[in-house]
């Protein structure tokens, strides 16, 4: 056995200890601050970078679809599970209730449902990128998808009630969707001018 019972130590002073627990703090902070910066980037529809968003539609979407995580179907649609959910998935005589944001390819948002207040979607009655998005997705997930022109409003640009242009022509169309549940479509809900 040893004579020595113990390991002498410097003593370490306040401003040490001070200096160890601010820079585990700034390390905590950090770590969810970038956590939040990256899920608020993700809901948001961020692009991989600013230069990419003024990208023309083909040459974006050439580019977004190398992006990990990023599927593309044969019509051009791209979409990332965010969240996965199980189950079927709506057909076009389905109505769906989703929550959504709808924004340009540089983040501008041109429309979006109210916060707790899901929005019925007859799936035959959107465009056909739309609609091919929501034929997707089943009950309880979140996707992002990008809708290219062609499967969207193409050449034609949208104006609000004030004539005011909120989707230019052209444009990859980026939306954030969850699918809460959907139904098969009433009767007389499919006629149009509904």
């Amino acid at each position: 056995m040893s004579d020595i019972t113990a390991v002498p130590l410097r003593p370490v002073g306040k401003s040490g200890v001070t200096a160890l627990w601010a820079g585990i703090a700034l390390l905590l902070i950090g770590g969810i601050g970038g956590g939040v910066y990256a899920t608020t980037a993700a809901r948001q529809g961020a692009v991989a970078s600013p230069a990419m968003a003024k990208l023309p539609a083909p040459a974006f979407m050439a580019a977004n679809g190398k992006r990990h995580g990023v599927k593309t179907t044969a019509s051009g649609l791209e979409y990332m599970v965010i969240k996965a959910g199980s189950g079927p998935t709506p057909t076009p005589a389905d109505v769906a209730l989703v929550d959504y944001r709808g924004a340009l390819t540089d983040g501008t948002e041109f429309d979006a449902s109210k916060p707790g207040q899901p929005v019925p979607m007859p799936l035959s009655r959107v465009v056909p990128g739309f609609r091919e998005a929501l034929s997707l997705m089943p009950k309880d997930s979140v996707y992002r998808f990008w809708i290219p022109p062609e499967q969207a409003y193409g050449s034609d640009a949208k104006s609000d009630a004030t004539g005011n242009v909120v989707i230019p022509a052209n444009s990859v169309l980026v939306f954030d969707v969850t699918m809460h549940q959907f139904v098969t479509m009433p009767p007389g809900m499919a006629e149009p001018g509904m």
